[in-house]
């Protein structure tokens, strides 16, 4: 659990006890009446227990959003080190030991391109991803699967015309 949902919860958790104890007191007062009772509990609930218990609330959303995008950033590290310390890897292989599906290990290796901190290429027919220094993808002219013509197709990514390899120049 992260500091930020922590905070979040310990927040709740003491608006509501500030905000029962300010209740019992207000109401076992046998100085206050009625109307100073309700005065009182709507004064402590606006100004004590609102604030704490929504920006308990707050921090809470705001940690698991925090927290979701930690696994997702320990998931593309993972993804990296396998690829960079193996040199090569089957997309077969990246699903069995990532447990994830194709598609997002594909969309996790276009986020990684995107940032700036992978750069290789990809047989997709093949189901091969391959770890290259950006320098050396840069000076290819031709294809090292079939020997085809590259062009670039996208911020980062170039692509065989004839048999599909996307290249990834970070």
């Amino acid at each position: 659990m992260n500091l930020n949902r922590l905070a979040g919860i310990m927040l709740v958790v003491l608006g509501i006890i500030l905000g029962a104890v300010a209740a019992a007191w207000l109401f076992t007062n046998e100085d206050l009446e009625g109307p100073a009772r309700i005065l009182g509990l709507g004064i402590v609930l606006i100004v004590l227990v609102a604030p704490l218990v929504g920006g308990g609330i707050y921090m809470t959303a705001f940690g698991g959003k925090q927290a979701q995008q930690q696994e997702q950033a320990a998931v593309q590290r993972k993804l990296l080190n396998i690829v960079q310390s193996r040199g090569q890897v089957r997309l077969d292989e990246l699903v069995v030991e990532m447990q994830l599906p194709r598609d997002q290990i594909k969309d996790m290796i276009h986020s990684l391109v995107g940032l700036g901190v992978f750069s290789g290429y990809i047989n997709w027919d093949k189901g091969v991803l391959y770890s290259s220094q950006a320098s050396q993808l840069r000076e290819l002219e031709k294809c090292p699967n079939c020997g085809g013509e590259i062009s670039l197709t996208g911020k980062g990514i170039a692509t065989c015309r004839f048999c599909g390899t996307e290249f990834f120049l970070s």
